[in-house]
This record gives structure tokens, C-alpha cells and sequence, in this order.
């Protein structure tokens, strides 16, 4: 038996698509926007048409002006009820997977907790190997710094004193006082 040609084509590199907005990091104008027009046609939803239009609009302060980045560019947003719904979906998808999770090891428990302390066996050695790693390249990275502490130290013990003339200034002899308030004081 021959694979049929679109599984053959899954598996064959093409040229990247064009990147745009991408929400969820799921592509805006190709998935999203068709998913909910048909959601909309299907009256699964009811996202206005306008948002559907112009899913990215221009992004505002509080104060009314238009918002712009740190790089100064203006502010793009995608439309609160697409954004919504798009969170909704992301909110579901993540219950769906725990639901199916918590449904297999109570189904399956046996399985589940066997398959689960195979899987921590089989990752020890790479969780120890990194840890070592770790260890080694923090230890070094410490040698370093002391190493490049202690050159400094002794390259500033060597220089020279460099001694930078002061202004002195004389001790003030005058005294604030004048001579007919002066007290006189007797020996």
C-alpha cells in the first residue's frame, strides 16, 4: 500500500508562510478569524461583525491618545471579543486536557502510575547529568569572578599612588569678635 499524496505532501518541506498576528501562537488571519466565522455561521458564537472585519485595531490610553511602544511605534491590539474568545477557547482546551489526564489515571490507574515511575526512572540519569553540569558551571563561573577580583585588587595595590594636591586652607585668626566685646580673662 502507497501513502496517499496529502500525507506525502504533510512531510515534505515548503516554503514558510507568511507570518502575521499571531494570537495564542496560533496564526490570526489564516485560523482564527475563519474558525470563528464559522463558529458564528454555526451559532456556536456571536462575536460582532466589526470585530470580524477589523480583528486589529489601534490600541489607546486611558486618557484617549494612542498608545505607542517603547520603540515608538503605535500600539496594535486584537478585538476584545476576538481576544476573548480566543482565551475562552485556550481556557477550555487546557480543562479538556486535565479532564482527559485526571480521566485516564483514575481509569487506568495501575497503568498510569507505572507508565509515570518508568518515565522518572528513564529521566533520572538526565536530571542527575544536568544537575552536575550545573553545579560545575556555577562552581566555575565563581572561580572566575574571585580570579577577576583578585587581579583587580592587586592591579590596584601596584598602581601608584596617585596623590592629588588639596587646598589648605589657614586657620582663621581673625576672631568674630570685636575688641570691645572681647572678655578679659585674668591669670
Amino acid at each position: 500500500m502507497e501513502s496517499p499524496n496529502y500525507i506525502k505532501s504533510l512531510l515534505m518541506p515548503t516554503a514558510k508562510p507568511p507570518v502575521g498576528r499571531r494570537a495564542w501562537s496560533i496564526d490570526l488571519q489564516q485560523v482564527w478569524i475563519p474558525f470563528f466565522y464559522s463558529t458564528n455561521v454555526m451559532g456556536d458564537t456571536a462575536i460582532p461583525l466589526d470585530a470580524l472585519g477589523c480583528p486589529l485595531r489601534l490600541a489607546y490610553d486611558k486618557d484617549g491618545s494612542v498608545k505607542f511602544s517603547k520603540n515608538g511605534r503605535p500600539t496594535i491590539r486584537i478585538a476584545k471579543p476576538i481576544s476573548d474568545s480566543i482565551k475562552l477557547v485556550r481556557e477550555n482546551f487546557t480543562a479538556n486536557l486535565m479532564q482527559y489526564s485526571h480521566s485516564v489515571a483514575t481509569r487506568k490507574a495501575e497503568d498510569y502510575n507505572t507508565l509515570v515511575k518508568k518515565a522518572l526512572a528513564e529521566g533520572q540519569p538526565i536530571a542527575q547529568h544536568d544537575t552536575t553540569e550545573l553545579n560545575r558551571a556555577v562552581k566555575l563561573q565563581i572561580e572566575q569572578a574571585l580570579r577577576e577580583a583578585e587581579a583587580k585588587a592587586e592591579a590596584e595595590a601596584e598602581a601608584p599612588a596617585k596623590v592629588e594636591p588639596q587646598a589648605v586652607n589657614p586657620p582663621d585668626t581673625t576672631s568674630d569678635k570685636s575688641p570691645a566685646t572681647r572678655v578679659a580673662v585674668k591669670v
